[in-house]
């Protein structure tokens, strides 16, 4: 009779510490755990994964290999964005949170942990101060967490179920926001215009059911939204909240949300001092006025000045604790788990580093480029803009006679990744600051290069 299995990773796999824990629950089999899964979403098979390597360095050996096959965006010239962003990162914002007091930056007490705690504080300011808004949270896991926060936030304030969407969002967030708010709100879609809000059909679709409106700007395209007063003012005047997801990166020159009407402003951080990584590393904010009503809705943590027992000094501790999900546990209003602390301390130091004038010269650039690698690709023949939108870092191109799949092929043999495949003819190109524009011109000669070659093979 051979020996049961112990899996060299899993010591819980040994038959006496499995019986031990199944008496301890009272149970006959671990399957009893998946009583409720329906039988057709479970796999009844092992999973599809290697055998266990005993040896360490044998499994060092295995994970270096599997690691090898990534190419990485600092090895290929790279256009991809949606959602990920090429951003150049300060050495500074490694060092920092490289740190032992903030790399472990997961939990803890006032009493513990100031240093922490002052540098999300300073993080949360200086992204105030970016957003022309009052309050930010504790970065939540990312973006999309926050656009679906932000939109809970609004139908609790409202009392009502239906959103309108009047941009275009990355279909990923998309997908995601709807799962997280569908128990509570239906999301419909307003269809844009040129690459922007409808604001003549946000106006016949909206009623005093709607809880919110959300923009998005830069959208999934990287189009800016210009008329995000009009928008707001509509929405305010049936009783809506606006709801805003963007980057902040364009800050330094665009005028914020909140200035514009917008009531809450969510957003992921990863362009400021956050590499891509293998997918990026993400973090979410959620913005809002100084008001009560709002304030108390968000259900992630904020830290601020707390007075100590000691005249004249003071600390960094939580702010309204009592209105979390971690006071509150199974009774809060939303639950939002683990903050992507560290991420916030490095979007801090980001900040802190670049200033006004720093993230001032940063959206002058990005503009600049975005708009001569719009130029550059469009003056291709059988190459054409998605639309006559503003656009920051991110523009659509579509091919009149060739396929996108076909020519982001061609291009990566070439060491060219040229962008995201939206359909069939068209492809979502981003540009950042490590963009130069050598690199747009050697994108341009390569699509127009492939596009040649296209139609010679097929004359």
């Amino acid at each position: 009779m051979s020996e049961p299995f112990v899996h060299p990773y899993i010591p819980n796999t040994a038959p006496e510490v499995k019986a031990e824990m199944l008496a301890a629950v009272a149970a006959a089999s671990a399957s009893e755990f998946y009583a409720d899964v329906p039988a057709d979403l479970r796999l009844h098979r092992p999973l599809n994964v290697p055998a266990p390597l005993p040896a360490e360095q044998d499994l060092a050996r295995h994970v270096r290999g599997i690691l090898a096959q990534n190419r990485t965006t600092e090895e290929r010239l790279s256009f991809l964005g949606a959602g990920t962003y090429n951003h150049y990162v300060p050495a500074v914002v490694d060092e920092v949170i490289r740190r032992s007091e903030f790399l472990t930056a997961y939990a803890g007490e006032p009493y513990e942990d100031h240093g922490r705690f002052q540098a999300l504080f300073e993080y949360q300011s200086l992204m105030a101060e970016l957003l022309a808004m009052d309050v930010v949270n504790v970065p939540t896991y990312d973006g999309y967490q926050a656009a679906a926060t932000g939109l809970s936030m609004a139908g609790r304030l409202t009392g009502r179920g239906r959103v309108l969407v009047v941009s275009d969002v990355l279909p990923e967030k998309d997908s995601k926001v709807r799962d997280y708010v569908r128990a509570a709100l239906e999301i419909e879609v307003v269809p844009t215009v040129d690459g922007t809000a409808d604001v003549a059909a946000l106006r016949e679709r909206l009623g005093d059911d709607v809880a919110a409106v959300w923009v998005e700007t830069p959208s999934f395209t990287g189009a800016v939204e210009t008329r995000l007063r009009e928008i707001s003012d509509a929405a305010h005047a049936v009783g809506a909240v606006v709801v805003v997801g963007t980057d902040p990166i364009g800050y330094g020159v665009l005028t914020p949300p909140a200035l514009h009407g917008a009531d809450i402003v969510t957003g992921d951080i990863q362009s400021l001092g956050l590499h891509q990584w293998f997918g990026g590393a993400h973090a979410g904010f959620i913005a809002v006025h100084d008001d009560p009503r709002f304030v108390m809705e968000m259900p992630s943590r904020l830290f601020g000045l707390e007075s100590t027992d000691v005249p004249g000094e003071y600390g960094f501790g939580d702010v309204a604790y009592d209105r979390t999900s971690f006071a509150h546990r199974e009774d809060g209003k939303e639950w939002v788990g683990t903050a992507a602390a560290l991420w916030g301390i490095a979007a801090g130091v980001h900040l802190s580093l670049m200033g006004p004038q720093g993230m001032a010269e940063l959206g002058e650039l990005l503009l600049a480029r975005t708009r001569y690698a719009q130029r550059e690709l469009s003056a291709i023949p059988g190459v054409a803009l998605g639309d006559g939108a503003l656009h920051l870092r991110e523009f659509t191109v579509r091919f009149s006679s060739a396929s996108a799949p076909d020519l982001v092929a061609a291009l990566r043999a070439d060491g060219i990744e040229p962008g995201v495949v939206v359909d069939d003819s068209t492809l979502l190109v981003c540009v950042t600051e490590t963009t130069s524009a050598a690199d747009i011109d050697r994108l341009a000669a390569a699509i127009a290069a492939a596009l040649n070659t296209r139609e010679e093979q097929a004359a």
